[in-house]
């Protein structure tokens, strides 16, 4: 299982555009094949700062969504918001406790 965390910092006048381009295209992650869960998240001390958390059967199904036209309209409408550049990290659980 890959788990994806990807940071990005919005100008701040663009924040309710984007939660409209994430609002619009969730759904559709979230039922893109491999996908296990999404996830929005906002930095407590800075609201222009938003992560997106996914889970992912495995890295095939990750670079299945990262090279679909889904993924390439939801990015085109998303990295004009931008005020830095984002940061991303797959990552795959080493330890767990429930």
């Amino acid at each position: 299982m890959i788990h994806r965390i990807v940071t990005m910092t919005f100008r701040e006048d663009e924040i309710d555009t984007f939660l409209e381009v994430f609002d619009a295209s969730k759904i559709h992650i979230r039922n893109f094949p491999g996908c296990l869960g999404l996830t929005l998240l906002q930095t407590t001390n800075k609201p222009y700062q938003m992560s997106t958390f996914s889970i992912w059967e495995n890295e095939e199904t990750l670079e299945a969504y990262r090279h679909s036209d889904l993924f390439k309209s939801t990015w085109a409408k998303t990295k004009i918001l931008f005020a830095e550049k984002p940061v991303a990290f797959s990552n795959k659980a080493i330890r767990t406790l429930d």
